[in-house]
């Protein structure tokens, strides 16, 4: 696993902010720095805190397995689940097979190269950051305690990642920056890296900082409050309702976020712009063509894009009034276009149908944003005694931002606030119309089908009979019995390379 990852200590990187687009940073990493070079002063220090970030929006060219982060949290947070269809113009052989259900390990969509090299960095901060201070006496201690919850931050979210994608996996503390550094790991349990994450956040948490001075550090880097979003989920995920509701509310009593009005200008806001006053954590894009988002070859129906939405979005996810035309949901158009199921949400332009260029898809891929914690809140309430009520008030806040329309004959009707799993189950409901091509929608599946396994699976199999071709469907429905199938295969080639990896159960 590790023979690939980057053996150099750090990226260099120029800081050059957009003034034009409002984006974070321009980075270009520069290779051929040593360490003895390097850690000598606080300079070089926000540099390879900088190089961690450029690893979340750049691909090393040339390796396979190596696509844009982005790229990997879409596919492995929606393809196997019920909105995505692939295009008929280009249908990849193994975006098929991850749409179907039907992943092994040698499918190219299973590789975790990509999360594992940005792990590499942030522990290769965390091993030597703490040398500049002494050093560099301009370096204070509370500027370094920033730097090292920033690389803490991003290693817990790289490890959560691929916890909720594979349960087991290798988990490496110590940089491997020398060929002295290699190890051929086991898996370590899921729970005991859920234990480090939370270790890891609650250290960054008393060091993150509020604020770095400009909206656009404050959603391109970790502060506290992006600390706080990933403690909420983190604590979901372990059906932990308490901690979330407690991580959420150290957000929602900020005063610093809220949700963008829900008018004509909210894809522009939200979207295409980014780094709205809803925004908590964003990966940024500067807007140049050296630095693009993935989406425009997969999205672009025109080109031979690879993926469409599919018919349930345009048909029964965002329901039309058929009493008024022009009340719609502000979401439905910019989840997919209603004639030819482009996605829009990635590449589309506000209140059109034209698309961005392969050189201008620099939107920014959102990590959190307020809407999120308002419903991450309002899970941990549907199954807290007392508080489904509560719950129910919160979605109602999202419903009434988006104009949400509701039809009795698609539409979930409200449920009884007593009634936890059915409070759940609309919550997860309503994320699917929010956070729709996010990046979210498995994880939301899988969640509420751990929750209270099995008598809760069905939910996955219910999704699964959208995508699925007729003969999978039977298949699949007994695939799904297993909650070791929720996980993707470890990829054929770690296997091969580290003797002492061992395959996920379900695919042995």
């Amino acid at each position: 696993m590790y023979k690939g990852i980057i053996y150099r200590s750090v990226l260099i990187i120029t800081l050059v902010f957009s003034s034009s687009c409002g984006k974070y940073l321009t980075l270009y990493p520069q290779n051929g720095t040593i360490r003895q070079e390097f850690w000598q002063n606080k300079e070089q220090l926000q540099s390879a805190i900088i190089g961690v970030y450029s690893s979340l929006i750049q691909g090393t060219p040339g390796k396979s397995g190596d696509r844009q982060m982005a790229d990997w949290m879409f596919r492995w947070g929606e393809l196997r689940a019920d909105n995505i269809t692939t295009s008929l113009a280009s249908p990849n052989a193994d975006d098929v097979f991850m749409i179907n259900g039907n992943v092994l390990a040698t499918n190219s969509g299973v590789q975790w190269y990509s999360f594992y090299r940005t792990i590499n960095l942030c522990n290769t901060v965390l091993k030597y950051a703490p040398d500049v201070i002494s050093s560099d006496p301009t370096l204070t201690q509370a500027q370094l305690n920033s730097y090292l919850a920033e690389a803490l931050t991003i290693r817990a979210m790289m490890y959560f990642y691929l916890v909720k994608t594979f349960g087991d996996v290798p988990l490496k503390l110590k940089p491997t920056s020398t060929d002295a550094d290699l190890e051929q790991l086991a898996k370590t349990p899921q729970a005991t890296i859920l234990t480090q994450i939370l270790t890891d956040l609650n250290t960054a948490e008393q060091s993150a900082v509020f604020t770095y001075g400009n909206t656009a550090s404050n959603k391109g880097r970790i502060t506290k409050y992006a600390v706080n979003a990933l403690q909420a989920e983190v604590y979901l995920y372990k059906y932990d309702y308490a901690n979330c509701i407690i991580a959420c509310e150290k957000i929602r009593n900020s005063g610093q976020f809220g949700l963008v009005k829900g008018d004509g200008n909210f894809f522009n806001a939200v979207y295409s712009n980014g780094n709205s006053s809803e925004s908590i954590f964003e990966f940024q894009y500067d807007g140049s063509t050296t630095q693009v988002n993935p989406f425009y070859p997969m999205f672009n129906l025109s080109t031979g894009g690879s993926f469409a939405a599919q018919i349930n979005v345009r048909g029964t996810l965002f329901p039309v009034d058929v009493n008024d035309d022009s009340n719609v949901d502000v979401r439905a158009a910019i989840a997919a276009n209603g004639g030819s199921g482009a996605i829009a949400k990635w590449i589309g332009t506000p209140n059109s149908n034209a698309i961005l260029s392969a050189t201008t898809t620099f939107r920014h891929w959102i990590i959190y944003r307020y809407a999120e914690i308002l419903l991450f809140e309002a899970e941990a309430y549907a199954y807290t005694p007392g508080k489904g009520q509560a719950a129910l008030d919160l979605v109602k806040l999202i419903q009434n931002r988006a104009n949400n329309i509701y039809d009795p004959l698609l539409s979930m009707p409200v449920p009884d606030p007593n009634d936890a799993n059915a409070v759940g189950l609309y919550v997860l409901d309503e994320r699917n119309r929010e956070f729709i091509y996010e990046g979210k929608r498995w994880y939301d599946l899988v969640r509420y089908a751990k929750r209270d396994f099995p008598n809760t699976s069905n939910i996955l199999t219910d999704a699964l009979a959208i995508n699925a071709s007729a003969a999978l469907q039977q298949i699949l429905i007994s695939k799904y019995k297993d909650p070791n199938a929720y996980y993707l295969p470890i990829y054929y080639n770690e296997i091969v390379l580290d003797p002492n990896l061992v395959q996920n159960p379900y695919y042995k």
